[in-house]
């Protein structure tokens, strides 16, 4: 085979590589929006019923960590066993420690 061959097969299955990342880019940014839509709705019923979220329960592992001085390890914990984002976890992390005098 000859260079330009090699040359175009590999432009072609980058392209193609390049086509199906793209797909679930665009499928993960449509349930994205969709899961924040379900949660504005659910939010806002929640609200009009008055039923307020119920307190989580402090995680065992996340507690463990802070007492060691892990706040990231335990930040980390916390966005894995609640779902949770950054900025959240880091907050409720922070009032933890807070509220145990950890900070």
């Amino acid at each position: 085979m000859d260079f330009a061959y090699v040359v175009a097969i590999i432009i072609a299955l980058v392209g193609f590589g390049l086509v199906v990342a793209s797909n679930r880019a665009q499928r993960n940014s449509h349930e994205t929006a969709r899961l924040a839509a379900i949660e504005r709705k659910l939010d806002t019923i929640m609200n009009h019923l008055g039923i307020e979220e119920p307190a989580t329960t402090e995680d065992p592992e996340v507690l463990a960590h802070l007492m060691r001085g892990e706040k990231i390890q335990a930040i980390k914990v916390y966005r894995e066993r609640t779902g949770a984002g950054l900025a959240e976890a880091k907050n409720a992390v922070e009032r933890m420690a807070r509220e145990r005098g950890l900070s």
